[in-house]
């Protein structure tokens, strides 16, 4: 049985929640990532996630301003979270029961990675021959 962190992705990229949709995009561009982790306030605040679908939503479908809206206009916050030694099973099922591609792997409030509904399908077809 696979675990979350046989699959997630550790190497995050972060933003400030004040940055520009202009800066998230160019970030995400610059590393070829379709989601960046927005940073918290404090030990005691939450993760968030910026994403494509969240910039589309906010920039095309709303016609807002890139250079006008920050990050935390549009991010998800909080995001939701599991810890690395969760059953990709019941990763997969949080995922899919309240569509989301994305879930951010936490331990003790602190970040690890997250995982991405194509990983996850990766190691299934990896099982299949």
């Amino acid at each position: 049985m696979k675990l979350v962190k046989d699959v997630m992705i550790s190497d995050i990229i972060r933003i400030s929640p004040f940055a520009t949709l202009r800066e998230a995009l160019s970030l995400m561009k610059r590393h070829d990532v379709k989601s960046l982790v927005v940073e918290r306030q404090s030990e005691h605040d939450a993760w968030g996630l910026i994403t494509y679908t969240n910039v589309l939503k906010a920039v095309v479908a709303e016609d807002g301003d890139i250079d006008l809206l920050n990050v935390y206009d549009v991010c998800a916050k909080p995001v939701i979270s599991v810890g690395e030694s969760l059953a990709l099973r019941h990763a997969a099922s949080l995922m899919t029961e309240h569509r989301v591609k994305r879930l951010l792997v936490l331990s003790d409030n602190e970040i690890k990675g997250f995982v991405v509904m194509d990983d996850i399908m990766q190691a299934l077809l990896e099982t299949i021959e």
